[in-house]
């Protein structure tokens, strides 16, 4: 079941995979409108809840987006 099913809208953005974080984050604030875009590094801990305001952009060591961003 998606949580996040009555988000209007984009849920994803895989077009982003292997661009810089700092502009993916950008891109996906600007797209959807009440989603907050949090630049994540590979391999941190985050926390397993589930936020339909929230995409997370996960970053190599050269800030590059290595995952595709997605809310949740």
């Amino acid at each position: 079941m998606d949580v996040c099913s009555d988000v209007k809208g984009k849920k994803s953005w895989p077009e982003l995979v292997g661009t810089s974080g700092e502009i993916a984050a950008s891109i996906i604030e600007s797209e959807h409108e009440g989603v907050d875009a949090f630049i994540v590094e590979e391999g941190s801990f985050v926390s397993t809840d589930i936020r339909c305001d929230r995409v997370r952009v996960f970053i190599d060591d050269h800030g590059i987006v290595k995952e595709v961003p997605k809310i949740g």
